[in-house]
């Protein structure tokens, strides 16, 4: 019988549906907006700014915003995938209705997330002639958005970029001509929208030919209005055509639309009401950009904006900062009259309409399960590839130069401050290239006796970042043209070779437009004639090399690289601010391994090491663990356990990369202070006050290198510099910027950047502090000051010492900062930091301090495997030897490993740790008294053992995701790890 009724009524719903010829979405629609209060009707008009990366109190903001104003959306900015998607699924979970999820991804999902993918900027797909290859690639960000939730990626951006000043879009644009920008965002287009997301062509009415960014200020657009309609609006009317979904406006003063005097566009009913919605027939929702921005912020106030932009014509507000009060300014504006039902309808339905389309009547959870491989799958590198190969730009080849013949004798010269290893590592499958640097080459003539020479110009890969050529640069590029057959191979934004006034001297120019390593592999596959060049100018570069211009060569296969050349997956590098590595790859050759049995060893015994590594990790000391063990120099056991993180599932591989905290004093500085020491510059007794002029005439004057080498300086244990810097628990704004510029050039995290000379402070905050007692007292100040000293001898920085002295020779790919190197999805995070950064700390150094110096301290901030730290534990082990050069002397060695205060209760050699003398202390109290080594704050270890021919290595993650309860340590995981190798010790 209930079955009876139950059909009944279903059939009396469709056949009232079809007697008013209403469609399911429709129907939906209706009940759904017929339902809602007044306040959840404006609700749903706020998409309002959720982040990943900040504290619980953010997502509980949110989760009010959600639960008491009913708002329709969220755009999410920066964090990562793991932890968007819980906030996400937490969000829809409380919403009463489901919530739109956008998110800016014009490149991918890689401009706001970490541990995504990343597709190569508008303006070099502005160089594809393939829109077939746009399209799939539209295809595969949208995959990517659905596996994340999301509806909306903000894209593509349609902006005509013919102002080549223009500070906010440029590398934004697909290029300088109205057909090149609305052909591939159209593609883009299509790819998107065939997957059922929904793209946003912004930032209308057009914001490419403006010199000021409207983050800051109203840009003035002071064009006629068939201008404006010939060119600006081009891209719209095409993508709208084709079934555009979406347009953001941006904010812009544009008299020819809107006559009244600082009206942005988006508060302008003339402009989107009369020509965006009447004229150019547009029934798609209307987003604004985003509220809190100075154009219009300062053209009224919280709530006031929003009401304005309503008014105007706009569908949904986003980045409101002020959501509570707005509603309470709609809701009076609606008592008051200013806008009726009608009005509210149209838009709250067109919103309701976009959420049954983008199956939300049908809401799923985002799964967790594989979410980081199904974001990064290996297919997406092939497409990825063949962008690259379609738009790499032969800009000028005289006289055929290229392809270039294999067999000649090439010169390679870098310029530029960003990574080259991989170009390097490709050249040199295909010719004998010897490598130069822009300060071995001062007097060019030392290029005389190559038949070519190749000029890379590497700048650091990122959207907004300045590519220009310095001074220095530029004459030396002359010098070397102008005397030399010369490639020059350009991996930056184009406008950076409109500083070139030369071109005539150069035989060939390439333009790879971006730098990392699928640029650079069809850079150097064009250069020697394995690819053909397809690639085209976006953008104008001087009156020779315009827009449309390009080389097209054919691939000339006979001319095969020499050696085995494999496509390996490929993995993006996208530095801030990278350091010169030739041989940063260095792989692990088979022959440093060997079996637990040949190196006299019980393998049975070692696999006990499982156990505790896993109970550690079920316990949640740590979410993951590296172990190695090498006997006679070859590696008998590594293993890895684990994840990178609790809500990140990606496991630990032995590849994954550990922030080494204290390890970093063995690994980075005092290597470089035992370097000074084997030199005769420094001794033992040399003082703090001759060392450091700072701290003459000053108590700690007379301390000795030695002191401060075994903690024995009276120096305080720990200073915590970065509370000076904060207010009410957050980075000083006076301190503080969330960009790079020359006064605040300091990086201390993502988007967190400390004021230039801030460091003179801190070393000034410790030649201040009480100095106590002369006994044994473990402090990084000593290690901080050891930096300073060494610093000053060599009179350059730290990082690139010890890189140049030791790293490279040794073939170890430790690091600091290595973000500058590597993505960061390859890097085990280390905090959720809630009082320092507020962020995710992840591939930039955890210890504060350090991080006050740039990710370069003196006792902390170096980065690496286990498998990176053996090679220099290693090196220690052979006496300062490596591949049978010498590089420090043995005698140094000896006397740094010396417990110079043990009869006063000092176990410290001169900065190495060594074994304890009591019942307590680092090691299994196994150790020899001639071992020695260090643990790290991270939940760190490596020991060395000269008695046994012994490196032990033990790296994870422990702080994650709070530093305060020491669960490893008070375990004792490591030491009893290191209990097992030595009772797995035969002979």
């Amino acid at each position: 019988m209930r079955l009876f009724i139950l059909l009944l009524i279903v059939c009396a719903q469709t056949m009232y549906a079809q007697k008013r010829n209403i469609s399911v979405e429709e129907a939906w629609v209706n009940r759904v907006y017929d339902e809602m209060t007044l306040e959840e009707k404006i609700g749903q008009l706020f998409m309002v700014a959720a982040y990943s990366n900040k504290t619980e109190s953010h997502v509980n903001e949110l989760m009010s915003l959600v639960q008491n104003q009913r708002i329709g959306g969220v755009i999410f900015f920066q964090g990562g995938p793991g932890r968007q998607a819980k906030i996400t699924n937490k969000l829809q979970n409380a919403s009463k209705l489901p919530l739109f999820v956008g998110i800016d991804a014009e490149w991918g999902l890689s401009m706001r997330l970490d541990s995504t993918y990343r597709y190569p900027w508008n303006m070099s797909l502005g160089a594809v002639q393939d829109m077939k290859l746009l399209e799939q690639m539209g295809v595969q960000m949208a995959e990517q958005a659905n596996r994340m939730g999301v509806h909306f990626t903000f894209g593509p951006v349609v902006d005509i970029n013919n102002n080549a000043a223009n500070p906010i879009i440029g590398n934004r644009s697909f290029g300088e001509t109205r057909e090149i920008v609305a052909d591939r965002a159209l593609a883009v287009m299509k790819g998107l929208q065939s997957q059922n997301v929904f793209a946003t062509a912004k930032h209308f009415p057009g914001h490419g030919d403006t010199s000021t960014d409207s983050h800051h200020s109203l840009p003035y657009l002071d064009f006629s209005k068939k201008r404006l309609y010939d060119i600006e609006l081009y891209p719209y009317k095409k993508l709208i055509q084709n079934g555009l979904a979406s347009i953001m406006v941006a904010h812009l003063d544009v008299p020819a639309f809107e006559p009244q005097k600082g009206v942005p566009t988006s508060l302008s009913y003339n402009t989107i009401t009369k020509i965006l919605k009447e004229d150019l027939e547009f029934e798609g929702l209307i987003f604004t950009d985003a509220l809190n921005m100075k154009a219009a912020s300062t053209y009224k106030g919280a709530g006031e904006v929003d009401l304005a932009a309503f008014l105007a014509g706009n569908d949904v507000m986003l980045f409101s900062e002020n959501v509570p009060l707005a509603i309470q300014k709609f809701v009076e504006a609606y008592q008051n009259g200013k806008f009726d039902d009608n009005r509210l309808e149209h838009s709250v339905k067109k919103i309701l309409a976009y959420k049954y389309k983008a199956g939300l009547n049908k809401y799923k959870p985002i799964d967790y399960a594989n979410l980081y491989n199904d974001l990064n799958s290996v297919r997406y590198d092939v497409l990825n590839n063949k962008l690259y190969e379609n738009l790499v730009t032969v800009i000028k080849n005289e006289r055929q130069e290229l392809p270039l013949d294999t067999r000649s004798k090439i010169a390679y010269v870098k310029l530029g401050d960003d990574v080259n290893n991989t170009f390097v590592d490709e050249l040199k499958k295909y010719a004998n290239v010897d490598v130069f640097f822009s300060t071995t080459v001062d007097d060019s003539t030392i290029l005389d006796a190559y038949d070519h020479v190749i000029v890379g110009f590497h700048k650091a890969d990122g959207a907004w970042k300045k590519h220009d050529f310095t001074t220095i640069e530029l004459n030396l590029l002359q010098n070397i043209a102008q005397n030399h057959n010369t490639t020059l191979v350009a991996f930056t934004k184009p406008y950076a070779l409109s500083a070139i006034t030369f071109f005539d001297d150069l035989k060939s120019v390439v333009l790879a437009y971006q730098n990392n390593d699928f640029a650079q592999k069809v850079a150097t596959q064009i250069i020697f004639g394995d690819l053909p060049s397809k690639g085209k100018l976006p953008v104008t570069i001087n009156k020779s090399y315009q827009v449309g211009d390009g080389v097209l060569l054919k691939a000339t296969p006979n001319k095969a690289p020499r050696g085995n050349f494999t496509r390996e997956k490929l993995v993006t590098v996208a530095p801030e601010e990278a350091i010169e590595v030739v041989n940063n790859s260095a792989p692990v050759s088979a022959d440093l391994y060997s079996t637990p049995e040949k190196e006299k060893m019980n393998g049975a015994k070692l696999k006990e090491i499982d156990r505790l590594a896993q109970s550690a990790i079920d316990r949640e000391y740590t979410p993951g663990i590296q172990v190695l063990v090498a006997r006679n120099g070859k590696i008998i056991y590594q293993k890895a356990y684990g994840t990178l993180s609790y809500d990140d599932k990606a496991p630990v591989t032995n590849e994954t990369v550990y922030d080494l905290a204290s390890l970093s004093k063995i690994l980075g500085t005092l290597p470089m202070v035992m370097k000074l020491y084997d030199e005769g510059k420094i001794n033992f007794n040399s003082t703090l006050g001759d060392l450091l002029p700072r701290f003459k005439n000053t108590d700690k004057a007379k301390i000795t290198l030695k002191e401060i080498l075994t903690h024995q300086s009276g120096l305080v244990a720990w200073i915590p510099f970065y509370k000076e810097t904060l207010e009410n628990g957050y980075p000083s704004k006076s301190l503080y910027r969330m960009t790079y510029s020359k006064e605040f050039p300091i990086q201390v995290s993502e988007n967190l950047y400390l004021k230039k000379g801030y460091q003179d402070i801190i070393l000034d905050r410790i030649k201040e502090s009480k100095l106590g007692p002369k006994t044994y007292k473990y402090s990084d100040l000593n290690f901080i000051l050891l930096k300073e000293i060494v610093e000053s001898k060599y009179n350059k920085p730290l990082d690139i010492l010890v890189e140049d002295t030791f790293y490279k020779k040794i073939q170890t790919n430790l690091t600091y900062n290595p973000l500058q190197k590597m993505d960061m999805h390859l890097i085990a995070p280390t905090e959720l930091d809630t009082y320092y950064r507020h962020t995710k700390i992840q591939g930039y150094v955890h210890d504060m301090g350090a991080a006050m110096f740039g990710g370069v301290g003196g006792h902390a901030g170096v980065f690496g495997n286990a498998v990176d730290v053996f090679k220099m534990m290693q090196f220690y082990l052979n006496g300062g030897i490596y591949n049978g050069q010498r590089i420090l002397s043995e005698k140094t060695l000896k006397d740094f490993n010396t417990c110079y205060y043990c009869s006063n209760g000092n176990r410290r050699g001169a900065g190495f740790d060594k074994p304890q003398l009591g019942s307590s202390g680092p090691t299994c109290g196994c150790a020899s008294k001639n071992s020695f080594g260090h643990t790290g704050f991270t939940g760190t270890m490596t020991w060395v053992d000269p008695e046994y021919n012994l490196v032990y290595v033990f790296l994870s993650n422990r702080t994650y995701p709070n530093a305060d309860d020491n669960k490893l340590s008070k375990a004792n995981t490591r030491e009893d790890i290191q209990q097992i190798i030595y009772d797995a010790i035969q002979q």
